[in-house]
């Protein structure tokens, strides 16, 4: 008979205990094209599933920042959130952050996008995003110049040199210090240089120098007023205001400066082309830029994993791909009637930068906000001095000891 109860109470609690589930979750996503289209569909989520998805978006930087905090003084609520792989990934995975993702099917993702979602034998985030390095262009301002299409680094130097004027600046690119790290990477992979080469940090070779020397050079005699001072986000409405000729940056943004609501400047005199090429080769950066994971600490797991699976559906990477914004899905890109819907020459620097793309746009590693930091002091030398520095070798010798030892505080030192 008691055990009978027993049985009975049991059955009872786990009843009564999975209708006691939270009907409520906490998701932090990034101020991004990606991030914006999720909040718009969140209503629907919340419709079809009566949970509440209480949704804050963040500027990147600052959404890594908040959630460090949180995980770092076991405070946080979070249940989901959009993340870095290149940039946090290591080091949230080191601190357990990361909840394992062994229910999620994985069998739509390239496995160039999956090197950077696993860590040992287990996933541990969803690839939401693929990003690859484009040149955008004033197809106006080209055919008004009888210019062609940049397709070398010098080609690039001659256009913007004939495209600059007092209202409009020939090229640019970010010249943040840290934001401009990503973007520079592209020149550095298409001088034959790297940043890290087997665990240890290489960016004071000769060939890095000479890619650093030339974007600054560029970035400082045909570059906006105050470019050591912007990132993507101030670089956008500059060309959306008709006031860059050329851009070079990250795909994702193509559907934001054609957006009619958004930018002065028609669609039709918008174009995206691949990256130019180097010296030594055309190896853009082509990588997971944004990817979505689940909380370790979270206690709503159940409604998290269904929450994330949604959010990285199929049929919402379609939906983006059609907004441009470039997905991680193979489906997405495989779909034809999506791809018609798809800016044609989104799909062929897409097609150009998967097959010749670099995995890396920035030194991967754990401290990598700090590597950045360091190395973006050795970009803003260059661009000051238009890549004439005398002491930048000196300066960029001294960044790599020091990336060297934050390789070697966190293990790293040689590893690869």
């Amino acid at each position: 008979m008691k055990a009978r109860l027993l049985a009975v109470l049991m059955l009872l609690a786990l009843v009564f205990g999975a209708g006691a589930q939270a009907k409520e979750i906490r998701v932090l996503v990034a101020n991004h094209p990606y991030g914006d289209l999720l909040k718009a569909a969140i209503p629907e989520y919340e419709k079809a599933t009566g949970v509440k998805v209480n949704v804050e978006s963040l500027q990147e930087s600052q959404l890594t920042t908040k959630l460090t905090t949180e995980f770092a003084t076991n405070s946080s609520s979070v249940d989901v959130f959009m993340t870095r792989p290149l940039q946090e990934g290591k080091m949230f995975y080191k601190n357990g952050w990361y909840e394992p993702l062994t229910s999620y099917d994985f069998s739509d993702y390239p496995d160039s996008a999956m090197g950077v979602a696993r860590f040992g034998n287990k996933p541990y985030l969803v690839p939401l995003v693929t990003e690859w390095q484009v040149l955008y262009y004033r197809k106006d301002l080209f055919k008004k110049a009888g210019l062609s299409v940049p397709k070398t680094f010098t080609e690039l130097e001659a256009a913007a040199k004939a495209l600059d004027s007092a209202d409009v600046a020939g090229f640019a690119s970010r010249g943040k210090g840290a934001a401009a790290v990503t973007q520079i990477s592209s020149f550095l992979y298409n001088y034959g240089g790297a940043f890290l080469d087997k665990g240890v940090a290489v960016f004071d070779s000769k060939e890095a120098l000479e890619a650093t020397r030339f974007y600054g050079k560029l970035l400082a005699l045909y570059g906006p007023t105050g470019v050591t001072s912007m990132s993507w986000e101030n670089i956008m409405p500059l060309f959306q205001a008709g006031k860059v000729a050329m851009w070079t940056d990250a795909s994702v943004f193509f559907g934001q400066i054609v957006d009619p609501a958004k930018s002065q400047v028609t669609a039709a005199d918008v174009g995206i082309a691949n990256m130019p090429a180097g010296p030594k080769t055309n190896n853009p950066f082509f990588v997971v830029s944004w990817g979505m994971a689940v909380a370790r600490q979270s206690k709503n797991k159940v409604q998290a994993m269904d929450f994330i699976k949604w959010a990285t559906s199929a049929d919402l990477a379609k939906k983006a791909l059609v907004a441009s914004i470039p997905m991680s899905r193979d489906s997405a890109w495989a779909d034809p009637a999506v791809v018609a819907k798809t800016n044609p020459e989104l799909v062929t620097t897409q097609a150009f930068a998967a097959k010749n793309g670099n995995p890396f746009d920035r030194p991967y590693m754990s401290a990598v906000g700090n590597a950045r930091d360091l190395i973006g002091e050795v970009i803003i030398e260059s661009i000051n001095t238009a890549g004439t520095s005398q002491k930048l070798a000196d300066l960029a010798k001294q960044k790599v000891k020091q990336v060297n030892e934050l390789l070697e505080d966190t293990g790293e030192y040689g590893m690869y």
